[in-house]
C-alpha cells in the first residue's frame, strides 16, 4: 500500500508540473507534454533531491551540476521542433532526464556527459526508461564527433559560448541548437542557434536563470 500511495502521489506530482509549470509557460507539444506527465523525474535527482524533484527550480545534482529547471527544459525541446527520426546530441545530459524527454519525442538521441557519477546514473536509468539512447562519456567542449552531423543539439546548462567543435557538429542545412547563455547579470538567456553558410546564428527566445557547467565556464582570471 506504502508503494502504491508514493507512485500515486508522483503521477499526481508530474501532472501538477506541467499543468502549473509547463502548459502556463507558452508550451503546447503534445509530445514534450506527454513525456513529462509520464517520465518519473523523482528518479533523475539524488536520494537527497527527491523532494524537489517536481519544483519549478533546477535540482542539484552534486558537484555544481543540476537537474534543469522543468519549464526551461520543455520550452528549449518545443523551440528545437524535433522530428520524429532525426538525430540528436545532448551535451551535459547529466543523469539523462533530458535525453528520456528527447527519446519520447522521437528523436534518436546520444547523452553526452563527462561526470562519471551522471554518466554510470544516466546510463542506468536511461537503459530501462529510454533504451534507444546511448550514453557517451567525454568532454563537453568536444561533443561527439562519432555520431555527427546531428539535427538538434542540446545544452543542458548555462554556457559563455557556445563551444566551436560543438557548432561544428550540427547538420549544415536545417541543424538547430538549444541551450542557455550566461549575462552579466543573474538572469540568462535562453537561445535557438540555427546553423548557415555563414555560421552559427543564435537569436534569444526567452530569459531564464539557468545554473552554468562548471566545465564549459571560463577558467577565472587572476588580476595582481
Amino acid at each position: 500500500m506504502a508503494e502504491q500511495a508514493a507512485t500515486d502521489q508522483y503521477a499526481d506530482a508530474r501532472k501538477n508540473m506541467v499543468d502549473s509549470q509547463v502548459r502556463p509557460n507558452k508550451v503546447t507539444d503534445a509530445r514534450v507534454l506527454a513525456a513529462m506527465r509520464s517520465l518519473p523525474r523523482e528518479r533523475f535527482v539524488t536520494p537527497s533531491g527527491v523532494a524537489l524533484a517536481y519544483a519549478d527550480e533546477d535540482v542539484p545534482l552534486g558537484g555544481g551540476r543540476y537537474l534543469m529547471e522543468p519549464m526551461v527544459l520543455a520550452r528549449l525541446l518545443q523551440f528545437a521542433a524535433i522530428v520524429p527520426g532525426e538525430r540528436a546530441l545532448v551535451i551535459a545530459a547529466g543523469s539523462g532526464y533530458g535525453a528520456a524527454v528527447m527519446a519520447a519525442c522521437g528523436a534518436r538521441v546520444t547523452a553526452l556527459e563527462d561526470d562519471s557519477a551522471l554518466a554510470s546514473m544516466a546510463d542506468g536509468l536511461l537503459k530501462e526508461l529510454a533504451p534507444g539512447v546511448g550514453v557517451v562519456k567525454g568532454p563537453l567542449a568536444e561533443g561527439w564527433p562519432g555520431g555527427a552531423p546531428y539535427d538538434v543539439i542540446l545544452i543542458e546548462g548555462a554556457v559563455r559560448d557556445i563551444p566551436p567543435a560543438v557548432a561544428k557538429q550540427l547538420r549544415a542545412d536545417g541543424g538547430r541548437l538549444v541551450g542557455v547563455l550566461t549575462g552579466a547579470g543573474r538572469t540568462n538567456q535562453a537561445v535557438l542557434a540555427e546553423a548557415t553558410p555563414a555560421g552559427l546564428r543564435a537569436q534569444p527566445v526567452f530569459d531564464c536563470a539557468t545554473p552554468a557547467l562548471p566545465s564549459l565556464m571560463p577558467a577565472p582570471v587572476f588580476e595582481f
